[in-house]
């Protein structure tokens, strides 16, 4: 089970519209739990978990290593389906690859982003490189689920790969930022978002400050993957998810260099089925989406 530290506010009470000009406050702190994935790649997940289903619009938050793996021993994903939402897959270090039942073959490297949307269905499996596996390599990364809503589930699976230099980034005294997608630090990052989202990485100095405005109505999750930071006079430290409610927010660095992830996102406010690798809004979609698997709807694994 997760463990929640500070203020029980439940994850539907983060959506609230913030009143206007009011600082950013942390409500709610998750650790992150280790758990397998795939292979045997073992992950840090804040959700879902026994205690936290998802954070509206978001179903899955996965911080992968950062890991070191010898010659033949890194592991990924096996062919898994997918249906009704969207991958996010930002690598911080390291490189990765991708297949799918339609055809496709991605690459990525330190920096980079793959965007996939599964929509109506979709066969996928992910993990370190050829060569990596080959030679042994690192692995540094976050992996989200984005809800769809009902009227773009059932879309047609397509990709963006993003590239480290078509983030929208810029220095400021002790800090970088670099923007995925939405808008935020005045930045506007180059991803599509079907889902009103908005993605960030800061990397902050100790001592360095960096503020924006954030989006109204819409869930704010803060999350460092190394390091540490303060939200006013609460400290969050490596590995714990913090959960924001304001109209602003200031990070501050506490120590050393720490990588920070700041993602916004627009409840969707729709009844959310899961099972497994598919997200609908019945039961009766589930079972549907099983039925199509199962019949051979989302392509056949390539040989």
């Amino acid at each position: 089970m997760s463990h929640e530290i500070g203020s029980p506010t439940t994850p539907e009470d983060s959506h609230a519209t913030a009143p206007a000009a009011a600082p950013g406050r942390v409500v709610r702190l998750i650790r992150a739990q280790h758990t397998a994935e795939g292979d045997g790649f073992v992950v840090r997940r804040p959700f879902p978990t026994a205690s936290l289903s998802h954070i509206d619009p978001f179903l899955l938050f996965d911080h992968m290593g950062p890991v070191t793996f010898e010659p033949g021993r890194g592991v990924g994903t096996p062919w898994h389906p997918h249906r009704g939402f969207e991958t996010v897959t930002y690598l911080i270090e390291g490189d990765a690859e991708h297949h799918d039942s339609m055809g496709h073959q991605g690459f990525l490297h330190s920096g980079d982003t793959q965007w996939m949307t599964a929509g109506a269905g979709v066969l996928h499996r992910e993990g370190p490189s050829t060569e990596a596996q080959r030679n042994g390599g690192h692995t540094h990364g976050l992996q989200l689920w984005v809800n769809l809503p009902a009227a773009e589930k059932m879309t047609a699976p397509a990709y963006q790969d993003l590239r480290a230099d078509q983030n929208a980034q810029r220095a400021e005294p002790g800090a970088t930022i670099r923007v995925i997608a939405g808008t935020l630090f005045g930045l506007v990052g180059p991803g599509r978002t079907r889902t009103p989202i908005s993605y960030a990485h800061v990397t902050l100095a100790a001592g360095a400050v960096v503020s924006t405005t954030l989006p109204v109505d819409h869930a704010v999750l803060v999350y460092p993957m190394t390091g540490s930071f303060a939200v006013g006079s609460t400290h969050v430290d490596e590995g714990i998810l913090s959960i924001i409610e304001g109209s602003t927010l200031s990070l501050t660095g506490v120590a050393g260099n720490s990588e920070v992830i700041v993602l916004t996102g627009q409840p969707l406010r729709e009844p959310v089925a899961r099972y497994g690798p598919f997200v609908m809004n019945t039961e009766a979609e589930i079972r549907q989406a099983y039925a199509d698997f199962e019949r051979g709807a989302f392509g056949v694994i390539p040989d």
